[in-house]
Parts: C-alpha cells; structure tokens; sequence
C-alpha cells in the first residue's frame, strides 16, 4: 500500500471501542464468508463493537461459528432471479434497508465484500463521512456480474476509502486512481482444530459451489480418461449449486456414477479435510481458491489448474504441488495419473505443501486486516481534528 509519509501511524491501542460493521450477502458456506468469520471473531476478541450486516432470511443460520458479541443483522432481502423491473426494485429494497441498518450501528468503519454488496453500500452511505473499504473476493477480469454492476463500479469505487484484493493481479485489473489506497491480502488458512485422520481410502477429493467457475464439469472428463487405470480411486466432489443436475447427467453419460459421489456441502468446515488423499483444483477462474491452501495445510497431495488468480501464488510446480494449464483437460488428467500412480511423489508434495502453508496462518493475514483498519480509522479521526 502507498502512503503519505507524512501521516501519523496509529497503534493499536488507538483503535480500541472501534464500531465496526462488515456487510456480506450471506452467511453460508464458502471462501468470503470464512474471511468474514475469522476478521469479525479476530476484532471482537481485540475489544472492538462488530455488526454483521446480510440481506439473508430472518431466520438463515451461519455456517460458521460467531463470537457471541457479534450482532448479526439480517435484512431480509436474499438475491433471487426476478426480472429487470423485479430486479431493480429489489435492489433499490436493498439499498433503503442498508442505510437504514448501516446509520443504527453507527459505525466509525465499514468493510463490504463483493461486487454488488460493494457497489449498494457505497450508495447507501452517500452523504455519510465514514470510511468504507470495499473488497473484491473474485477475479475481477471475468467475473459475469452484468454491464450495469460494471457501470456503477466504475463510479462508485473511486468514492471508497480503499480496496482490498486477495491477488496483485486482481489488483492490477483496477485504475491507478484506486490503487493509490489499496492492499493485496491473501487468504488465511484456518483448519477445523478437532479433525480426525480417516484417510487411506484412495479418494481423489474436490471442494466448491457447483457453478460453470469452479470447472467440474472439465474434473469430470479428466477422471473419465483415467478411472480404468485407477480402478481402486474413486472422486468426491463436495459442495452444491445450481449445476448440480448438469454435472449429474454428465457424470451418469461418462460412466462415473459408481465412481464419483457428489454429497453436498460438509456438515461442518473442513471436514473434508478428513477423508481427502489427493486434492484437486479444477476452476477456470478463481479470487484466491482458499481450499487449495486448506489443502496443503492438511498436508495433502495437490493438482490444480494454473488459472488466474491464486493458485500460482501458492504452490510452486513440482514441488509442493503440481500446476496445469488452465482448462486443459488432457493435462489435468496426466496430472492426476502421474500422481495417483505415485505414492512417494504424493508424500514428497504433502510434507513440501504443509510448509508452504505456514506462510498463511491466521495472525499473519489478520495482521494485515488490522492495518486497514488502522489506516481507515486513522485517517478518518485525523480528518474530524482537522
């Protein structure tokens, strides 16, 4: 990040009582809301008020585990598929329940994840003075979130505090005028602390939301074109999505279906982590790929697609895991073979894998976090002085 010199740098103990709110659609499982849950429990053990703000049902349950002294605010406006006049009035729901829940918590900061919350956030806060930083959780470059979201980031962005990004390149993607006030915060890796080894079951493993991103429609093919050389592995895919019935169908027609199980999400975080013996990454675009690094930590075997961005910040190819061109189905099934047919190379990449994830533990990317709410409180009071 680029900062004037001349600004004062404030320690910690300048933000204790910092009111906080973070705004996310939901609270389900998956990549953000896991960042969620370690920054909200990570600041309200530091003596800060934390708000969590969704547009979930009244009655949604987290898939994680909250601190106690977080207020969750739910507002009951969960996307849904409407048509554009439906969609925009929903929207514009949103955006009135929003300021309306943003001005009782009273927050001195704002933190807001993805896209379409960043860009409702940034209107619901127009002519309010405290800061916001937005955080893009995806690739940028290719992400599908429409022309009118596009509009309205090209505008609204430049109006917020700073920008967070899990990737240089995702960073990159964004003009000069908001990278002046920006940082690139990786993903932290945080296992379940009670997991229970129940490996050696030769299960090729695969985590994520059943979506066109995610690239299990491609897994599929490449396991297709070696499950007869490796007739004792079989491949589970875990998570759920609107792909579900397509990757179903798609299975049953190559064969798989006594092969490859597709058992929803865990019943808790990680719980993967337990029955994996090789991970596999097989997304055609990714914000940082947090279960790749869950993996490694695990000490696991992986085989990923080299896609932008995140996995060729993580592993390095050959040593700690093994990178593919991205979409290339002919690679990533040769990728695999080589792997399965190789206990010693799955061992080699497992041990190498765990140490390379120690560069990602909880304090040290959390650390970071604490720096931007540093400097956006920091600024923010020096401002109100002035």
């Amino acid at each position: 990040m680029n900062e004037n010199p001349n600004v004062l740098r404030f320690k910690a103990n300048d933000t204790e009582g910092v009111r906080i709110t973070i705004i996310v659609p939901g609270l389900s499982a998956g990549g953000t809301e896991h960042v969620v849950n370690l920054i909200a429990n990570h600041w309200i053990a530091s003596q800060h008020t934390v708000t969590i703000i969704t547009f979930e049902a009244p009655e949604s349950v987290p898939y994680y585990t909250f601190h106690s002294g977080i207020t969750v605010v739910r507002l009951g406006v969960p996307p849904g598929r409407t048509s554009k006049f439906g969609s925009a009035a929903a929207v514009g729901r949103r955006v009135l329940r929003l300021r309306s829940a943003i001005r009782l918590s009273k927050p001195d900061f704002i933190l807001s994840f993805l896209t379409r919350t960043n860009v409702m956030v940034l209107v619901a806060t127009l002519g309010m003075s405290v800061p916001v930083v937005v955080s893009e959780r995806n690739n940028p470059a290719v992400q599908p979130f429409g022309k009118i979201w596009k509009w309205f980031q090209a505008r609204l962005y430049p109006r917020a505090f700073g920008l967070v990004t899990m990737t240089q390149g995702a960073l990159d993607y964004f003009p000069e005028t908001l990278r002046r006030r920006s940082w690139v915060i990786a993903n932290a890796v945080d296992l379940p602390k009670d997991w229970v080894d129940r490996r050696k079951n030769n299960t090729l493993t695969a985590v994520g939301r059943l979506t066109h991103q995610k690239g299990f429609d491609l897994l599929l093919k490449a396991f297709a074109q070696i499950a007869a050389k490796h007739p004792d592995w079989r491949l589970v895919i875990w998570g759920e999505g609107d792909d579900r019935t397509v990757l179903e169908t798609q299975r049953h027609a190559l064969g798989l279906q006594e092969r490859v199980e597709m058992p929803g999400v865990t019943s808790k975080p990680g719980l993967w982590i337990e029955t994996a013996d090789v991970f596999v990454l097989s997304s055609r675009y990714e914000g940082w790929g947090i279960v790749l690094l869950e993996a490694m930590a695990a000490r696991l075997p992986v085989v990923s697609y080299e896609c932008e961005w995140g996995p060729g910040a993580m592993v390095t190819n050959g040593d700690d895991g093994i990178l593919v061109p991205c979409e290339n189905i002919d690679a990533l099934a040769a990728a695999l073979d080589a792997v399965l047919s190789d206990v010693n190379l799955r061992e080699t990449m497992a041990a190498n894998a765990a140490i390379t994830a120690q560069n990602y533990l909880p304090e040290r990317i959390l650390a970071r976090w604490d720096d931007v709410l540093l400097s956006a409180v920091g600024r923010s009071q020096e401002k109100t002085e002035l």
